[in-house]
């Protein structure tokens, strides 16, 4: 080979390997790589920069290669914009799709530590379990000495302390078998809240409902007993449609199939509504604020029924996406209504 034809080899490589392919490997003419910049969402510091990239490559992938240059940064941890004060990309966005050029600059907001979402829900749940039981059995620091380890000497109070040990023991239970959890986290900081908020209406509620001087319902007998019936076939209901849902696989936590009513009675609701878990546990809710005629249970159920409405949409909205044959007579959580 003489010297032309060497020089002419060496500037085809040289051309091939700047746009980052090596030496030998065949692509089409058009394939160019990306280059991502990462910038830091407050401060705007460049937090590394990375060549090469795949133009398939998925957020989540990206995500992963940042985690490599900074081992703090671990992927849950991580919310990708494309502006610093724009929404996150979802894991399962394709970089070439998003509206960047082949040098692309993407802002990383750290959301701090996370934890998975078994772990959210068993902590949402085993603190007003134990909260409520501080006042069911009247601790001294709270009605006092002269009340101090003593019970109720109303049966419809004691009812709603054995019915709200029963629905929370049932969730945790539920969190452990049952329930199917996306690979998706949730920072400290929003746990802390969570916690916060249910223990807080559960201390509110448990505070008035073991009071020395409560009132029992004006209807007697009859009120409570028939909550307590309406609340029995809400938590069963409950039961019967979470074991429909967890039969039914996912994937990437998006459910693989549509969930449909079986010879189980407390399962029909599904020909209704596209979450009756949610129906039943505002159920539960309603009839417990009904056994007990308390004020703040009532309050509580109204704020369960709006956050219910909001999730039970977004899920409702997720099923008629994913599945074109989805049944059009299901609302999302009231039949025929919301």
């Amino acid at each position: 080979m003489d010297l032309k034809n060497l020089f002419t080899v060496a500037q085809f490589i040289k051309a091939r390997c700047k746009h980052g392919l090596k030496a030998g490997e065949r692509r089409d003419n058009s394939y160019v790589f990306f280059e991502v910049e990462v910038r830091d969402a407050w401060t705007r510091r460049q937090l590394c920069f990375l060549d090469k990239v795949d133009p398939s490559a998925t957020v989540a992938e990206l995500k992963s290669l940042i985690h490599k240059h900074n081992p703090k940064l671990y992927p849950s941890r991580q919310a990708l914009k494309l502006r610093r004060d724009g929404r996150p990309l979802g894991d399962y966005e394709v970089l070439e799709d998003l509206p960047v050029g082949t040098t692309a600059k993407l802002y990383l907001q750290d959301m701090g530590p996370q934890l998975g979402w078994a772990m959210v829900f068993l902590a949402q749940s085993v603190g007003p379990l134990f909260i409520y039981l501080l006042f069911l059995y009247r601790l001294p620091f709270i009605y006092g000495d002269e009340y101090g380890y003593t019970l109720s000497q109303y049966r419809v109070v004691k009812l709603a302390g054995v019915c709200h040990t029963f629905h929370y023991t049932k969730k945790l239970l539920e969190t452990v078998f049952l329930y199917h959890f996306s690979h998706t986290t949730l920072s400290l900081r929003s746990i802390a809240l969570n916690c916060f908020y249910y223990c807080g209406l559960t201390a509110w509620q448990a505070y008035y409902i073991n009071h020395p001087l409560y009132t029992t319902p004006s209807y007697g007998q009859l009120q409570w007993i028939c909550a307590l019936a309406v609340f029995m076939i809400c938590e069963i209901g409950s039961f019967s449609t979470h074991l429909v849902l967890n039969s039914i696989k996912c994937k990437e936590a998006m459910p693989a199939g549509i969930p449909y009513p079986t010879n189980n009675p407390f399962t029909w609701l599904f020909f209704f509504v596209s979450c009756p878990n949610y129906t039943y546990e505002v159920g539960a809710c309603v009839s417990f604020a009904v056994m007990t005629q308390c004020l703040p249970a009532a309050l509580a159920s109204i704020l369960g029924l709006v956050q219910m409405v909001i999730w039970a949409r977004m899920k409702h909205r997720t099923y008629v996406q994913l599945f074109p044959d989805y049944p059009e007579l299901r609302t999302a959580i009231i039949p025929l209504l919301l």
